[in-house]
C-alpha cells in the first residue's frame, strides 16, 4: 500500500536533506582542516598555511582559534596584509570592535607602506563600516 506524500513528510524530508548536506560539508571542512594541520607538523611557521587554517576554522565557526592564528601570522609578519582583514572580521564577530578597528588601522598603514592601494581600500571599506556600527 502506497500513502501519497503530505506537506508534513516533505517537509520532514526537507529538513532532513538540509541536516544531512549541512553534516557533509562540516566534515568535508574537517578533513581540510586536519589536512592543513599535517602540513603544518613540516611547515609549522608557514604563514600561508596558517591563514588557510584560520579560514578554515572561520568557516566551522571557530573564531577563537581563527584569531589566535591570525595575531600569530602578524606577531611573526606584520606585513601579511590579508590577515589583517580577517582578524579585524572576526574581532567584530568577536564583540570586540575597538581591538578590530585598531587592526584595521594598523593594516591600512601596513598596505599603504606596501604601495597596496586594493588591501587599503578594503580594510578602510572595513573600518568605516565598523565604526558606524
Amino acid at each position: 500500500l502506497a500513502f501519497p506524500p503530505t506537506a508534513r513528510w516533505e517537509t520532514e524530508t526537507f529538513v532532513f536533506r538540509q541536516i544531512l548536506r549541512k553534516q557533509k560539508v562540516k566534515n568535508y571542512l574537517m578533513d581540510r582542516i586536519t589536512k592543513l594541520k599535517e602540513y603544518m607538523k613540516t611547515a609549522e611557521k608557514d604563514s600561508f598555511l596558517q591563514h588557510a587554517l584560520a579560514l578554515e576554522y572561520i568557516k566551522v565557526g571557530n573564531d577563537d582559534e581563527a584569531r589566535k592564528l591570525f595575531n600569530e601570522i602578524l606577531k611573526r609578519e606584520p606585513t601579511y596584509i590579508g590577515s589583517y582583514y580577517h582578524l579585524g572580521k572576526t574581532l567584530e564577530r568577536l564583540g570586540d570592535l575597538p581591538k578590530a578597528l585598531r587592526v584595521y588601522k594598523r593594516g591600512m598603514e601596513v598596505a599603504e607602506s606596501a604601495s597596496d592601494h586594493h588591501s587599503y581600500t578594503e580594510l578602510q571599506a572595513a573600518y568605516e563600516d565598523a565604526e558606524e556600527e
